[in-house]
């Protein structure tokens, strides 16, 4: 009996093995990834994922959580295995619960990979259709940005000056050095110092053929 149960679950929310066609969004802290891919979500029906509220959300109590908070208030990455590890939980739980249909959306990333390791180990997850890069000529501006954001949706992460500069400094060396594991061909890239709208407009302008 135990057994028939557990087959019609698997037959009601079968398992999703098939790589997420993705898009990437990548930028320094503050240059308007999530307001990009939230635009994006709405007016091309794709579905926009910020790792950064994937873990944002997680229980203090819970060993994930605090494992997270601990790396999260010095500026500090998750190690690698841990974040992809979270996040492939997270993903199953979207298809399950019927929030993200993979085989019909784009799935928008933002903020991970973050590292070239991250880079390599969710090769196995996603086919990267196209990466977007934000770029922000002021770190001074970034900073800004961040802490005005920090006292709007009450981010203590963003509050830190020395925690917000220690973000940009592990975005320069690890990040940038990872957008080498994709083909140039896959890259675009655009002027973050403009209006939120301004950027949306150049990145449809470009891209309009692939997100329609």
């Amino acid at each position: 009996m135990t057994e028939q149960i557990n087959e019609d679950a698997e037959c009601l929310i079968p398992n999703y093995d098939e790589p997420f066609r993705s898009i990437l969004l990548f930028g320094p802290p503050g240059s308007g990834k999530g307001t990009l891919g939230k635009f994006l979500s709405s007016a091309g029906n794709h579905f926009h994922l910020s790792s950064g509220d994937i873990f944002r959300g997680l229980s203090l109590e819970s060993p994930a959580g605090k494992l997270f908070h601990s790396y999260a208030m010095k500026g500090h990455l998750v190690p690698d295995d841990v974040t992809i590890h979270i996040w492939k939980h997270y993903m199953d739980g979207l298809i399950a619960t019927n929030r993200y249909f993979p085989q019909q959306q784009f799935l928008l990333l933002d903020g991970i990979p973050r590292t070239p390791n991250q880079a390599a180990i969710l090769d196995k997850y996603i086919k990267v259709m196209h990466v977007i890069v934000l770029e922000v000529s002021s770190t001074d501006e970034l900073v800004k940005r961040m802490q005005r954001r920090a006292i709007i949706e009450r981010r203590a992460d963003d509050a830190d000056e020395l925690v917000l500069k220690t973000r940009m400094e592990i975005y320069q060396k690890e990040t940038l050095e990872m957008l080498q594991h994709y083909p140039s061909a896959l890259i675009s890239r655009f002027n973050a110092d403009q209006r939120p709208l301004e950027v949306l407009r150049d990145v449809l302008v470009s891209l309009s053929p692939l997100l329609s």
